[in-house]
């Protein structure tokens, strides 16, 4: 087989072999509560509903621009003006293909072979698979509860090489639910432009905090990219749309990136996602966001009471962070454990780099609160009876 020699180094999601096997209980007739699955359980909004059938009924299905619809790039422009204050040109923003596409988008135009690009370990493995998809090498920062699984400006000091080019950050993160602070954002921002280099910024579990409010890296200046989404506060993953917001220099040569790789991103899931900035729509996204602040409330006092460990309780998107060694020491084998003879699917800390994945899970919190509720009695029952 000819095989190309970078995919030795781009790992599987782990959990899809769990997730699997779960899917094969289920089909056998058990019950399996999913508390791995990083997407909202909740359908659809219905005014985005609306707007895509709408859409559809009149039957002019056809390409849109590389970019991205205009009007909603306008309209993306508009919700930065609303919800943070900032102006920030629609001609800066690119619609993309999900917040994949848009990670693929900044990567491609942003690195070279041998390029090196700093990375917090935990951290979502997709942001080191692209680097080196391109060629790059992924540099793992390790980061841990005392920072908030969050790099600091000391360490990217100390780790910024002569072939470093930049820093990829998330606030809040995966798989932490932790977030980066103007101060801390502001001294990240200001170490790699002391060093010529760039900030790219996962912003795509903004609208998902819990009792704060996130800050957007866009407020530092016109120099950071960022990358958002549909997905996760507006509940449209299967629609696979999500957005950048770039340096105004780089547009043309995203574009033409954008042209080659996938034309221009679906025009229904455009069309759709207009409606998610109306009033009706965000009024069932606010609801939403109660309900998961909500079901953390529930979860993470539960898992303490366990015997998991939680040092930096999550504030923002909808995951836990646990140390699990108090209860083995090997968090795949544990996550097996759980599946099979408690019903309960979990994420190993595998998935998400080198930094003691075996010490930790990555529960979600996207069922809802009665289906935690007896994941927590079933682990409970299991734990009780070893």
């Amino acid at each position: 087989m000819n095989l190309a020699a970078r995919m030795a180094q781009i790992q599987p999601f782990h959990v899809m072999e769990l997730m699997a096997r779960a899917g094969a209980l289920e089909r056998e007739g058990r019950s399996i509560v999913h508390l791995e699955v990083g997407e909202p359980d909740f359908p659809t909004a219905e005014p985005i509903l609306e707007a895509g059938r709408r859409f559809l009924a009149g039957g002019h299905v056809h390409y849109t621009a590389a970019l991205g619809l205009p009007e909603l790039r306008e309209a993306i422009s508009g919700y930065y003006r609303d919800r943070y204050g900032l102006a920030i040109p629609a001609a800066r923003i690119v619609v993309t293909a999900g917040a994949s596409g848009a990670l693929l988008l900044a990567l491609g135009v942003l690195v070279d072979p041998g390029d090196e690009w700093l990375l917090p370990d935990p951290g979502y493995p997709c942001n080191r698979h692209f680097v080196r998809l391109l060629e790059g090498r992924p540099m793992s920062l390790p980061v841990g509860p005392q920072t908030g699984y969050q790099p600091t400006p000391d360490q990217v000091a100390a780790a910024w090489g002569e072939r470093t080019r930049g820093l990829l950050v998330a606030s809040p993160a995966n798989p932490t639910g932790t977030l980066l602070d103007p101060a801390a954002l502001a001294g990240l921002a200001s170490e790699v432009a002391r060093r010529d280099g760039t900030l790219l910024v996962d912003e795509i579990y903004h609208g998902l905090t819990y009792g704060t409010e996130a800050t957007s890296a866009l407020s530092l200046g016109d120099d950071v990219f960022v990358i958002n989404s549909f997905s996760k506060y507006f509940g449209m993953t299967g629609w696979r749309l999500g957005w950048l917001v770039a340096p105004a220099r780089y547009v043309r040569e995203i574009e033409k990136l954008a042209q080659n790789l996938y034309i221009a991103p679906s025009t229904v899931a455009q069309h759709a996602a207009l409606a998610a900035f109306g009033a009706d729509a965000r009024a069932i996204l606010e609801t939403r966001r109660g309900e998961f602040s909500r079901r953390r409330d529930i979860l993470v006092p539960g898992l303490r009471a366990l015997g998991f460990r939680i040092s930096s309780e999550p504030q923002g998107a909808f995951y836990v962070y646990a140390d699990s060694s108090a209860l083995d020491d090997d968090s795949f084998r544990f996550a097996e454990r759980l599946l099979d003879k408690a019903g309960v699917a979990a994420t190993p800390g595998l998935d998400f780099g080198a930094n003691a994945p075996e010490r930790h899970m990555r529960f979600a919190y996207t069922v809802d609160a009665a289906r935690i509720e007896e994941g927590l009695a079933r682990m409970r029952a299991l734990l009780g009876s070893a």
